[in-house]
């Protein structure tokens, strides 16, 4: 556990002028992508992280932090709009979000989104910086074998609550670990897959994969879908009545009970990797709305009601934070944010896992200073840029994405040095591509991908430790533990799963 004076320069360095500057820059960023359909911060991030590599540490971080944050909100705006989600955790947003603006209160709907985002981000926040310390410290005690089958348990879980199948959700994790063995052999030190490009012996760049799997296969899927004509999202709705702008502090404090649960469930399931904050959002919604049918609530869901805003807002936003509890702790990212966050760190020289408190701590609470600085920021730029911001859902689909594309091709090139890193990122955009039209999931690949070295090293680690014998395993129950709730969860959400959908389709 750092000392004061650690946690105390940590803050300091995060209210530095230029930190500030870069969080500013990092919340306009993200409001802006959000704002824009179809792009989303997650987009930006992967095209903003090889531009960190001449950025210090905690400014780099902070920035892709400030995006993340922004981005979150920015997703809201479309939604409310023209119905059509920023980024896909705002789908549930856009539920009773666009009927408010239909009835001319889309400032009153934006407003309620914003302050949701703000509720639910800070206190997951303040539970990130709470737990994340002790966390690490019992991390620590865990040695490679309980590792490895900690591992297994998170591919299990994360295969089997991302994506329609847990075959198709393993494939891609298998798919991401052998994409992760290109390179030398950490344990004989012998080349593998290189096919002759010598570039490749310290394995694939991680942000030209991220990139082309994340941002160019997206990119590339909309261009094709536009028909060669210039045309915007959608004309702007124009509000028709008097008050439609004004959020009331009553209005707001009404729905305290409805935020609160909407963090708590953001905030847990944020800390478990892989389940990310569309599938927080809609449970914070559904969540929402039997509750208030319980209360008789006189305005529906789905047909303007304040409430349906306020759980799916806190809910997307409090996932940001405790997707870093796994990574801060374990190293293990709880979503493609955090595992380009750990893209990010590993391009300055810094391995994430528990040991990052005690050799970088004041870089660990410069952090979380920044992530509050920004949650303050969020705040400020989305009450001083609703209109601006507005304006964004009306940007030409052939200048957005070619521009998209071009920043692309610049940050890979920039990051790696060559074209190697370019072609690399194009060759993952085509699998991107197909994975996606496949049913196969992306962030399963991504996240199996980014942690694929460590789990190498753990399995060689673990075999060595036990003697290839696997009876050596009961002098670690711990591990076995967690290799039962791995069988577990893969049966639960396998097996049981699909007996439950074939029960529902034949009551249909």
């Amino acid at each position: 556990m750092p000392d004061i004076a650690t946690v105390l320069a940590g803050v300091g360095d995060a209210l530095s002028l230029a930190n500030l500057l870069w969080v500013v820059a990092g919340v306009a960023v993200g409001q802006f992508v959000g704002a824009v359909p179809g792009i989303g911060p997650i987009m930006a991030m992967a095209i903003a992280v090889p531009f960190t590599f001449v950025m210090s540490p905690l400014a780099a971080i902070s920035f892709l932090m400030g995006v993340n944050k922004g981005g979150l909100f920015g997703g809201a705006i479309p939604a409310v709009l023209i119905n059509t989600p920023g980024t896909p955790d705002a789908a549930a947003t856009a539920l009773d979000g666009h009927p408010l603006a239909r009835q001319g209160k889309a400032p009153k709907a934006l407003k309620m989104a914003l302050y949701a985002s703000i509720t639910g981000d800070t206190f997951s926040d303040m539970v990130l910086i709470t737990v994340s310390a002790p966390l690490a410290a019992v991390a620590l005690m865990m040695g490679p074998v309980e590792v490895f089958c900690l591992m297994v348990l998170a591919f299990s879980v994360i295969a089997g609550l991302v994506g329609d199948s847990l075959v198709k959700g393993l494939a891609a994790a298998a798919l991401g670990l052998l994409c992760a063995t290109v390179g030398l052999d950490p344990e004989h030190g012998t080349p593998r897959l290189i096919f002759g490009q010598f570039a490749l012996y310290d394995g694939l760049p991680l942000a030209p994969v991220a990139i082309g799997m994340l941002a160019v296969a997206e990119i590339l899927r909309r261009l094709a879908a536009i028909r060669g004509t210039r045309r915007a999202a959608v004309h702007m709705p124009r509000g028709r009545g008097a008050d439609g702008g004004r959020l009331t502090w009553a209005e707001y404090w009404a729905c305290r009970g409805t935020m609160a649960r909407g963090a708590a469930i953001g905030t847990v399931l944020g800390a478990i990797p892989g389940i990310g904050s569309t599938a927080a959002a809609f449970l914070s919604y559904a969540s929402a709305r039997q509750a208030r049918k319980a209360r008789r609530d006189p305005v529906e869901f789905g047909a303007g009601n304040l409430h349906g805003i306020a759980a799916t807002e806190s809910a997307n936003s409090s996932v940001v934070g405790a997707n870093l509890i796994p990574l801060l702790t374990l190293g293990i990212p709880g979503s493609i944010g955090a595992a380009l966050v750990i893209s990010a760190l590993m391009i300055q020289g810094i391995q994430p896992g528990p040991l990052l408190f005690e050799q970088q701590g004041r870089l660990i609470y410069g952090l979380f200073g920044a992530m509050m600085m920004a949650n303050f920021v969020n705040f400020w730029m989305g009450q001083l840029g609703l209109r601006f911001w507005a304006r964004v859902v009306a940007a030409p689909e052939s200048v957005v994405f070619p521009s998209a594309l071009l920043l692309c091709v610049v940050g890979v090139y920039m990051s790696t040095g060559d074209l190697l890193g370019v072609a690399v990122m194009l060759v993952f955009a085509g699998v991107g591509y197909a994975m996606t039209a496949t049913g196969y999931s992306v962030v399963v690949f991504i996240i199996a991908f980014f942690l694929g070295p460590r789990f190498e090293l753990s399995l060689s680690q673990t075999l060595t430790i036990i003697d290839g014998k696997p009876l050596e395993m009961l002098d670690h129950p711990v591990g076995l533990a967690l290799l039962a709730c791995a069988v577990a969860a893969a049966y639960w959400m396998g097996v049981r799963g699909r007996r439950r959908e074939r029960a529902a389709e034949g009551e249909k």
